[in-house]
């Protein structure tokens, strides 16, 4: 978001203020560069956590593009939300993917069973063919559902 929000042109003020209320706009350049350290070690740690005490009965996946062009290559924010028994919703995974690829859903989930998440019963996504077939490849038990909404969607225009 915050690269988004300006972050690479050095203009913070909108995503602070998005992020930490209207008392952030004044943060000095010192001050946003420690809380970016900060958040990206954050993220670090929890990308790196344990899944081994979440027992996700389905997932949603999908990949989300933004108008931002890094280089020629498209890139995807690959996410995966899950489901736990007692119906809470929460974010596994947030990652960047070369566009849906194959691979790119491999490496990440293969990332996700090398920490621990047990095979879901059900994943929902959409038509992208690269996280079916890297599904199939990490965790084959877990049936597939197409996302009804999304096709019904693109079905009625």
């Amino acid at each position: 978001m915050l690269y988004l929000r300006g972050l690479s042109t050095g203009d913070f003020s909108e995503a602070l203020k998005a992020l930490l209320g209207p008392a952030a706009a004044g943060f000095s350049s010192t001050t946003i560069t420690h809380l970016l350290k900060m958040w990206q070690d954050e993220y670090r740690v929890w990308r790196k956590r344990s899944l081994e005490s979440r027992d996700y009965v389905y997932i949603w996946a999908d990949g989300v593009y933004f108008n931002v062009r890094l280089e020629q290559d498209r890139l995807a924010c690959l996410v995966i939300i899950g489901v736990l028994p007692d119906g809470r919703k929460v974010i596994i995974a947030i990652e960047d993917g070369y566009r849906e690829s194959t691979e790119s859903w491999a490496s990440l989930l293969r990332d996700l069973k090398r920490r621990g998440m047990p095979a879901p019963v059900l994943a929902i996504g959409d038509g992208a063919l690269g996280f079916w077939s890297a599904l199939r490849e990490v965790y084959p038990q877990t049936q597939e559902q197409r996302c009804w909404k999304r096709s019904h969607r693109q079905r009625t225009g």
